[in-house]
């Protein structure tokens, strides 16, 4: 499969965002196995029509978070740590749901975060507390995958 990127521009989410947050999709996903090599900078801002420096940003945040690795002139490469990290974060999500579990908690309090608590709560429920104020206008535009589960994040407009 093909790793696709687009970018939208209309979006009020910076262009680094959007293409580092598809690339870290794509890597988490194995859509990008680990030792496929990424476009150089320059290429890819090509192709996107991106600022070179908005791609190398993007590039610098997922070699930080160890993602990605450069490796001088040979170019970007998916880092084998990536798949270590899927894995801790996978493994510190279950331990946060334990946790609250253990602590008590309403169960609806972790699903904004899109943890499943291991009682079985939904990870579309809300708590009354971040649910919008009554009277304004709020509707759920924003999914993001989080721990394999779509998430909906509730967007507040004013």
């Amino acid at each position: 499969m093909a790793a696709v990127i687009t970018i939208d521009a209309t979006s009020p989410v910076p262009p680094y965002e959007q293409l580092r947050v598809q690339l870290a999709g794509q890597i988490s996903q194995r859509v990008l196995p680990v030792g496929a090599r990424l476009p150089t900078v320059r290429a890819l801002a090509t192709d996107l029509g991106l600022a070179v420096n908005t791609v190398a940003r993007a590039y610098r945040e997922l070699e930080a978070a160890g993602l990605i690795e450069t490796r001088g002139r040979a170019g970007s490469f998916v880092a084998a740590a990536g798949e270590r990290s899927r894995e801790r974060a996978l493994h510190a999500a279950e331990e946060y749901a334990a946790t609250v579990a253990a602590l008590g908690l309403d169960p609806a309090g972790v699903a904004p975060f899109g943890v499943v608590p291991p009682d079985g709560g939904r990870a579309d429920r809300r708590h009354p507390a971040i649910l919008p104020p009554a009277g304004t206008e709020s509707s759920i535009d924003r999914r993001h995958s989080y721990c394999g589960r779509d998430v909906e994040e509730p967007i507040t407009r004013g």
